[in-house]
């Protein structure tokens, strides 16, 4: 294991998927650019839990260094490297990508011949700049790939979208996303010179975290990065591209946009500890866009008529406890944290994949054109039915001891953030089982419903995986919470040092 550690693993794991895409792009036969693209993800998906496996979890600092020069007037390095933080997000993405291709299996060619094979290419490559977010410990590396995911992700919502809407949604979300980059490099780039000795800059994290930056400067850094960060999360009011993204986009992309929460991670990662003092000083302003993003999200998700709108405002509530948990600075509300985050992948991610296989069989998933699809497709029904409870945090579920250990630390630090908090695990819950019974029970009144098959063999296959790590997670989460445990803790113990 220790000679594993000095494998350039990362970079194994960040290329393959971009080798992947271009034999894609190339070999641009439908049938065999979806084989091509799904070996590459099951390939990424095995390398990073080799990651996993080989990682010392005992170790909190950051493991599977590599460096080597890439800006040489600037300083700026490719530096990769993972910690516990961000260790688990690496299987995490890899296996809701496997669930993206799977689920654009029979993509058609809506564009030009070469359509399915860039389909398919375009997921790889969003892929590879995803776990580059979640690998880059420079902060240029991370902003490159930050803002390089908004090219794929424009093509496949544009060019596979759903309605007439999708171009529109396309070009919102790029443009706003773009605008949000703008804060978010300022911001880096001030913590850059904020912390420059002798006119040397240091790009890389390691040495930014060691270094606190003046109070004056951390104000500035923290708030142009909740900025840029909160666009991505999304936090209210910077959320509206949300309603159309979930709508338009096609729904294997909407569970990558939603199941993978950057924008969090962008908090937790570099926000918070690269700015603590100003993060203390301004923990109402985290535990109130919280609160903010917990309510709105729950009564939005009760208004909506179709079955994409429930789950993306309901992921507006969930990510929301993420935010409150921030916002109380101890280790087993971070553990809570990315406890929830990682839920996310495999519950909100998943429910979006059931929802385009749902979409490829009765052609919508408003809620009144369905009902009764427990009838006909009860495998689909049953699957949807475990990761919505998962979603609201059922006991037995992975999602309830991450809202477990939310709750309590926010009651603890914020009493009427942490009461709004459990009101608003009551309206997640209404928003999930109201519309499930009206789409999944009654009497069949569609034919395309009465016809539909169950779920594939392939589909079975991919939506066991993460049912099992929903149970096993909900019912024995010590193992995890372990993992996760030491670099918490350093977490913590590095903001109380810097402030």
């Amino acid at each position: 294991m220790a000679e594993l550690n000095s494998w350039p693993l990362l970079t194994a794991l960040l290329a393959l998927p971009v080798l992947g895409a271009v034999a894609t792009a190339l070999w641009r036969r439908p049938p065999w650019a979806a084989r091509l693209a799904l070996g590459t993800s099951v390939l990424t998906l095995l390398l990073s839990l080799l990651i996993v496996f080989t990682f010392d979890a005992g170790n909190p600092d950051f493991q599977f260094l590599e460096s080597a020069t890439w800006i040489t007037g600037l300083g700026v390095r490719y530096l990769v490297g993972v910690d516990g933080i961000s260790l688990l997000f690496l299987p995490a993405t890899a296996l809701l990508f496997c669930g993206a291709v799977v689920a654009g299996w029979r993509v058609t060619a809506a564009a030009s011949p070469l359509s399915p094979g860039l389909y398919f290419a375009l997921l790889l490559l969003l892929e590879a700049a995803t776990l580059g977010v979640f690998c880059a410990l420079d902060t240029i590396l991370f902003f490159f790939c930050w803002e390089f995911t908004l090219l794929p992700l424009y093509f496949l919502v544009s060019l596979w979208g759903v309605g007439n809407g999708r171009q529109a949604a396309a070009v919102r979300y790029f443009l706003v996303m773009l605008a949000g980059g703008v804060p978010l490099l300022f911001g880096l780039l001030a913590a850059v010179f904020g912390q420059a000795k002798g006119g040397v800059l240091a790009f890389d994290l390691p040495t930014l975290l060691a270094t606190p930056l003046p109070e004056g400067v951390q104000f500035v850094v923290f708030l142009l990065l909740l900025v840029g960060f909160g666009v991505k999360v999304p936090l209210v009011p910077v959320h509206t591209w949300l309603p159309s993204i979930a709508m338009g986009a096609p729904a294997a992309v909407t569970a990558l946009l939603v199941g993978l929460k950057l924008g969090a991670y962008g908090l937790i990662r570099l926000a918070i500890p690269l700015a603590p003092l100003a993060a203390r000083d301004l923990h109402w302003l985290l535990a109130g866009f919280g609160t903010l993003a917990i309510l709105y999200g729950g009564v939005a998700a009760l208004a909506q008529s179709n079955l994409r709108g429930v789950l993306a405002y309901a992921s507006l509530s969930h990510v929301g406890l993420v935010v409150l948990a921030l916002a109380s600075f101890s280790v087993s509300a971070l553990q809570g944290a990315l406890l929830l985050m990682l839920n996310f992948s495999v519950s909100t991610g998943g429910g979006f994949l059931i929802l385009s296989f749902l979409q490829r069989r009765t052609g919508s998933t408003d809620i009144g054109h369905l009902g009764g699809v427990m009838r006909s497709m009860p495998l689909l029904s049953g699957f949807f039915l475990l990761f919505g409870l998962a979603g609201i945090g059922l006991p037995g579920t992975s999602g309830f001891p991450a809202e477990l250990l939310i709750i309590v630390a926010a009651l603890h630090s914020h009493t009427g953030a942490g009461l709004a908090a459990l009101f608003g695990t009551v309206l997640a819950a209404a928003a999930f089982l109201a519309p499930f019974r009206q789409a999944f029970f009654g009497p069949v009144h569609n034919s395309d419903v009465a016809e539909a098959a169950d779920l594939l063999p392939r589909e079975t296959a991919l939506l066991l995986l993460p049912a099992l790590l929903i149970l096993a997670i909900g019912v024995y989460p010590l193992p995890l919470l372990e993992l996760l445990r030491p670099s918490a803790e350093a977490w913590v113990a590095a903001l109380a040092g810097l402030l």
